[in-house]
């Protein structure tokens, strides 16, 4: 029979072993779900009706036809595709001073040290403390230092430096899903950043086109009123020698009012448009942006990109905002049940302690420690199980607001490609209006040449044209509003931007 010893000695070398792997192989889990991104959505399209070129309208701004390339990339800098150097200087202005957008860069500053923080976590904690005392204790109660000098010294100092070293094994993945969590979060600031990018350009053109609209629109009216004016003049002069009646004279007065009451309503939106193109280029409304033009400047694109679904669901940031949403929220659960698991901390310090600062780096003055330390929760009365219940259904909640967030990006374009197609047919039927009120004004002023109606009729041909050319304006208008919101609703470009697009 073999000596006790050779049998105890590899039956504990064995046992150690065993002890290691489990804890390797517990080192190598991490509690809670592993997350999975969602699918992307199974649809063909983004509308009922498959996509066709809108109508033309020759001869007025944003009257191009435009057609539909399907899976054609977005261009990075799609404003550009207006041909207008003080647009572009606009949206150029916007980036670089717009202080929402640079909120939400901070902020994602703010995620990223987060997680390069929370690294640490990772590694053993040291740190160097140094103690230096002076105190004096009772001759009677407290027992003192001894010096080989002087036996009983009651006032003494005492020196003491060490090094603490604390190190907590991450065995059920906790650190490893706070980290998970945090950087989920840090993408989730980023599409957040990236949205703020995509929604400035699109508001700074939509504004700037809507602010070059109402100019037109204001001129148009204060037309409007001076020959609705000039109109009453002529009917009270008729009026007086009995060529009109009263109510005529009504009439006319009556269409004056509504005419001077739509132009305040017209100016406080181009004020308000002004104020709100200043704010985006960050600067205060009393510095509007000098750049100004006209519809007639700008140039419709007229090829228009339309994503697959797939791929929007890839590049639109409020979609992909979401889903970090979800990823952190699933590492959310896995931190629920790590922390209901055993946490075991080791701990190490070494130093020296003396009565003399000369000495104590001395032989004999020297002390050490290594502690192990094992903490199971075993009763908090349901706090931590209800926490990871909480963080269950908040993973739900989340993948909810997922779903719910690729829909209205789905809603957002498909809305966007019927605007596309309505408006242009609104600005064909709006350019016919207008061309039939140039042709009856064209036709007054030559029957007025000879005779054959008077200046109230003619005054009354040009009001309508005015009218008309309101409404065509606004028609022109909603073209390049709506190329705009395609583009946004598509996701942008930005990921054409190296600092943008980088992770």
């Amino acid at each position: 029979m073999r000596p006790l010893s050779q049998i105890t000695a590899p039956s504990s070398r064995v046992a150690r072993l065993a002890v290691l792997a489990a804890a390797l192989a517990l080192a190598g889990c991490a509690a809670g779900p592993n997350f999975k991104p969602p699918a992307p959505p199974q649809v063909g399209g983004y509308t009922t009706q498959p996509l066709a070129a809108t109508v033309a309208t020759p001869g007025v701004a944003g009257g191009a036809a435009q057609g539909f390339e399907t899976g054609v990339d977005i261009p990075g800098d799609w404003w550009t595709l207006f041909h207008s150097r003080p647009l572009d200087a606009l949206v150029a202005a916007a980036l670089a001073n717009n202080h929402d957008l640079k909120a939400a860069q901070a902020a994602l500053r703010v995620a990223h040290e987060d997680v390069l923080a929370q690294r640490g976590t990772f590694f053993p904690s040291v740190s160097a403390e140094f103690d230096a005392n002076r105190a004096k204790a009772s001759n009677i109660l407290a027992p003192v230092p001894n010096f080989p000098e002087v036996p009983q010294e009651f006032l003494y100092n005492l020196f003491t430096p060490q090094l603490s070293i604390s190190y907590a094994p991450d065995l059920f993945g906790l650190n490893r899903r706070t980290r998970e969590s945090l950087k989920a979060q840090e993408q989730s600031a980023r599409f957040q950043m990236l949205a703020a990018w995509t929604t400035l350009t699109s508001n700074v053109v939509v504004t700037a086109v809507e602010e070059a609209a109402l100019r037109e629109q204001v001129d148009a009216t204060r037309k409007s009123i001076d020959i609705a004016r000039h109109s009453l003049a002529i009917l009270q002069l008729r009026f007086a020698k009995g060529d009109a009646s009263k109510l005529d004279v009504a009439a006319q007065q009556t269409q004056l009012a509504q005419a001077e009451a739509g132009l305040p309503v017209l100016v406080k939106q181009l004020a308000a448009t002004q104020h709100a193109l200043a704010v985006l280029v960050g600067k205060f409304p009393s510095e509007a942006p000098a750049q100004t033009f006209t519809l007639a400047d700008l140039q419709l694109p007229e090829n228009l990109p339309v994503s697959l679904p797939s791929q929007l669901v890839a590049q639109r940031p409020d979609v992909r905002q979401a889903r970090a949403n979800l990823h952190a929220a699933s590492a959310a659960v896995g931190i629920a049940a790590a922390e209901r698991l055993p946490q075991i901390n080791l701990t190490a310090n070494a130093g020296s302690t003396a009565l003399e600062i000369s000495k104590v780096f001395t032989s004999g003055t020297g002390f050490w420690g290594i502690a192990a330390s094992l903490t199971a929760p075993i009763f908090e009365g349901g706090q931590l199980l209800h926490q990871e219940r909480a963080a269950k259904a908040a993973y739900v909640e989340a993948a909810e607001q997922y779903r719910g967030t690729v829909l209205t990006a789905f809603q957002n374009v498909a809305d966007t490609l019927v605007a596309l197609d309505q408006d242009a047919k609104a600005l064909q039927s709006a350019a016919a209006a207008e061309r039939a009120a140039k042709t009856t004004l064209d036709l007054s002023q030559l029957q007025l040449k000879h005779g054959y109606i008077g200046a109230f009729e003619l005054l009354a041909a040009q009001q309508a044209w005015q009218q008309a050319r309101t409404a065509l304006v606004q028609a022109e208008a909603n073209r390049f509003a709506d190329t705009a919101a395609l583009y946004q609703a598509l996701g942008g470009g930005w990921w054409h931007h190296k600092d943008l697009a980088k992770e």
